[in-house]
């Protein structure tokens, strides 16, 4: 390939779409999510049913749509027209041959296969805008959709500082957590040691809050987005060179980013001279080894220098002195995504959405006890009812809201009695919840609140790096506490020490990981209080999710004595005669709950 101007971005295009033009697409969700769930088989299907029916049709491998528990997913656009497009589900090979014959070669839609969902309708695709449209390993293909036009755009203006304008006028905020203005942390990079010989741009794609897969989405179905933004973040500050850092457990992702810088440099889009414009640029991949603690801004240049990924005390902050001593800027993927739209079509129409003081959209793993998992992007101001009950179709089996925790490990609950906030920065964070980088876990009632908070403070102790006593001993104080309160040992003291220590940890530990790590105890004990309160005074888990804390127990009405409960015990608690009430020993039993799902005809034994 030889090196393109800006000119032959067009031409590119042009050729792209005329390609395209009344050809029928199939479009086969290829990332990390369909491969897992079977893609492979029906991207060969369909290749080799249109090469046997001599189907001149052209069948693509795409990025995730974010409709998780519908894959495999397949797209079939007709005449080249997004708007005459059929999104088919839960696909395999014998599906394939069905959706071909009736589809591909006789124009009849395959119904019963077709996915039928209002999860798209309230969603605002900005950063995921091209995901699941796009061969992300074909460069051609992204700059068919105006890629590397916002890049062309601000070399071509000659003006670092309009663009920064640009970015600070949008409103954009980071999407990695803190939620920092994107523009502000551009001009401080730019101004404060302005005649530095180097300086750099990074980006955090180490995603590691638990069901979080934002960044990875983007990664695996639009590369060159990241690349031609942080090129832009590099002319904007004055930085020649750039740094992903990404996890070494995103395989494909690492790969897809490989293909496309490459293809970025045999084009001239990365390297020396872009655009002919005297701009020097380049980007490398760095793989870090799964660090969470590696997501806070230093830890992550520490560990790009090639020592181990520790925090160090700011100020300095790095955009005087980052990576390698020099001024840096540190974005996170969603956040550089959201870069070429802005500068392609300007700042006011980015900051028409959203609201007064958080702009744009924002994306949104959401996982749990929700009937629509995925990846979903919306509007900054939507409702978190409208985000569960109209995207993510309600709680499964009918069950009642309980809480949703955002912001992952260092985040809090929002309790359903808050269901109808909106979303942003400021107002999450004034009912003890916070953005974070996107995760959204959704609980019902079967949850407990102590187990859950539980859960996300054994995350951080496993991730805490040991650097400060704060975080290294505190963290794990609190969690022995709360082992005691779900194993049964608990005392009220303990309610009071769990926040005493919880605000000494947040104000004493060195990085945003201890500084955060106690929020979720505090938030779930502040809007489920009663749940603690009840796990320690009575003994009990009122969601019987505590193992110390239940008891299985055999109604002697309802037991016919058929034996099968007894057999099946593994470690013989069950006594009783045919025919006649069997009993649980508890002394013996270990709560493991087969005995429940034997019983499921008669229903006679439950835990309480």
């Amino acid at each position: 390939m030889n090196r393109i101007n800006k000119a032959e971005l067009n031409t590119i295009k042009e050729k792209v779409e005329a390609q395209l033009n009344g050809k029928t697409r199939v479009l086969v969700g290829y990332a990390t999510c369909g491969i897992a769930a079977g893609a492979k088989p029906i991207l060969e299907a369909f290749k080799k049913y249109a090469e046997t029916n001599n189907l001149d049709i052209s069948i693509e491998q795409t990025g995730c749509v974010g409709l998780c528990q519908y894959e495999p997913l397949v797209e079939i656009v007709t005449d080249g027209d997004c708007k005459k497009s059929v999104l088919y589900g839960n696909m395999d090979a014998e599906k394939v041959l069905e959706v071909a014959e009736s589809h591909l070669k006789n124009g009849t839609v395959v119904e019963k296969y077709v996915v039928k969902t209002i999860f798209f309708d309230k969603q605002e695709r900005i950063a995921l805008r091209n995901c699941g449209g796009i061969d992300p390993e074909k460069i051609d293909d992204y700059i068919a959709v105006d890629g590397y036009q916002a890049l062309a755009k601000v070399l071509s203006s000659g003006n670092p500082d309009e663009v920064i304008q640009t970015v600070m006028d949008s409103g954009l905020r980071g999407r990695g957590g803190g939620g920092f203005s994107t523009g502000m942390k551009w001009k401080l990079a730019r101004t404060i040691v302005p005649d530095a010989d180097q300086k750099y741009v990074c980006c955090n794609a180490d995603e590691g809050d638990p069901g979080a897969f934002m960044d990875r989405s983007i990664l695996e179905g639009d590369p060159h987005a990241l690349i031609e933004a942080m090129a832009i973040a590099g002319y904007a500050i004055g930085a020649t060179q750039g740094y992903i850092y990404l996890r070494a457990e995103y395989p494909l992702a690492v790969k897809r980013l490989e293909i496309a810088i490459g293809q970025a440099k045999e084009r001239g889009l990365l390297g020396k001279n872009i655009f002919d414009s005297g701009f020097d640029f380049d980007l490398e991949i760095r793989l870090g080894a799964g660090a969470f603690v590696c997501g806070e801004e230093t830890a992550l240049m520490v560990s790009i220098e090639g020592n181990r990924g520790e925090p160090n005390p700011r100020p300095p902050f790095p955009a005087e002195k980052g990576l390698f001593g020099k001024p840096t800027i540190l974005n996170n993927v969603e956040t550089y995504a959201n870069i070429p739209r802005i500068i392609l079509k300007g700042s006011d129409w980015f900051s028409s959405l959203g609201t007064e003081k958080s702009k744009g959209t924002k994306v949104f793993a959401l996982g749990g006890k929700i009937n629509n998992t995925g990846l979903v992007e919306i509007p900054m101001g939507m409702t978190l009812r409208e985000v569960i009950y109209d995207i993510g179709g309600g709680i499964p089996n009918g069950k009642k809201f309980k809480a949703a925790q955002t912001g992952g490990p260092s985040g809090g609950c929002i309790a359903d009695d808050n269901i109808d906030i909106q979303i942003d920065y400021d107002n999450l964070i004034s009912i003890g919840s916070m953005m974070g980088s996107g995760g959204l876990i959704v609980m019902d009632e079967d949850n407990c609140m102590v187990d859950m908070a539980k859960f996300f403070l054994e995350f951080t102790v496993e991730e805490s790096c040991g650097k400060c006593t704060p975080c290294r001993i505190g963290t794990k104080r609190l969690l022995e506490m709360l082992e005691k309160i779900t194993s049964g040992n608990g005392t009220m003291e303990d309610l009071n020490e769990i926040e005493e220590l919880s605000e000494y940890i947040k104000n004493n530990s060195l990085c945003g990981l201890g500084q955060t790590a106690p929020n979720p105890v505090l938030s779930m004990m502040s809007n489920f209080r009663d749940e603690y309160i009840s796990h320690v005074r009575d003994k009990k888990c009122p969601s019987k999710v505590c193992t110390d804390l239940v008891q299985y127990k055999i109604i002697a009405e309802k037991c016919v004595g058929c034996t099968i409960c007894k057999r099946i015990c593994p470690v013989d608690a069950i006594s009783g005669e045919v025919k006649t009430p069997h009993v649980i020993d508890q002394d013996k039993c270990v709560k493991c709950g087969v005995c429940v799902d034997s019983c499921k005809k008669f229903k006679a034994i439950i835990k309480e």
